[in-house]
């Protein structure tokens, strides 16, 4: 049975900060809006691979690389770096600062997990004014291994020198969920992105439609 947690991991990309403000860029590089999704899609696959295979790239190479195949080259190096750079000036989701807030009033720790970088994400977490609530930003770079693999997840909670049963996943991607699940981890997830839950992966032990109805169901899980 999943515990109440001692601490609260929350991913970054997606389910504290949507991507759809990367479409306008796109399009002012006269790409069409929907490439995003191509492009996103084409970084995780990318990301997956390497942590299949037990390789490791840093997220902006990977970023660039997915970028290029998903527009066949046709952008300017100034327009890719200009893309690229767009994932450090993401807005929040309206309900990130209220999240963290029941989170930490609760006397429960907030970290992040991400596979992106760890100044992109605190650029991104002071910029939505939410990084007072974040005790630690955590991502793949620190121990060179992507998610879904198990070691990051672990990585968490022995950074926060908690068992990894009492670290509380947030995700708003399936495969992320699952992947902390397997580590052991417990995990919330919300619905607002994929709406429907993957089938073939390990349920989450809570669901919800926001942040906050993730954080609250989390928070009522018991303490033993």
């Amino acid at each position: 049975m999943a515990k109440h947690p001692l601490v609260i991991a929350f991913d970054v990309i997606e389910t504290l900060f949507p991507l759809d403000p990367l479409r306008q860029r796109l399009v002012d590089a006269g790409q069409p809006g929907h490439v995003l999704e191509l492009w996103f899609s084409r970084i995780l696959r990318d990301t997956f691979a390497l942590a299949a295979s037990g390789g490791y790239r840093p997220f902006p190479e990977v970023a660039a690389n997915a970028l290029a195949s998903a527009t066949d080259g046709d952008l300017t190096d100034d327009a890719a770096r200009d893309l690229v750079a767009g994932f450090a000036e993401l807005a929040p989701h309206p309900d990130v600062e209220p999240a963290m807030r029941r989170t930490w009033e609760a006397g429960v720790r907030v970290v992040t997990l991400t596979n992106g970088t760890a100044r992109n994400t605190r650029t991104l977490l002071a910029n939505a004014g939410v990084d007072h609530y974040v005790e630690l930003v955590l991502s793949v770079d620190d121990i060179r291994r992507w998610k879904p693999a198990p070691e990051i997840y672990l990585h968490a909670a022995e950074a926060c020198g908690v068992p990894p049963d009492r670290v509380a996943l947030v995700a708003a991607h399936s495969w992320d969920t699952h992947g902390a699940h397997r580590a052991g981890l417990t995990t919330g997830w919300v619905s607002r992105l994929e709406h429907r839950y993957g089938e073939v992966f390990d349920p989450p032990d809570v669901t919800g439609d926001d942040l906050v109805a993730v954080v609250d169901r989390l928070l009522a899980l018991p303490t033993r």
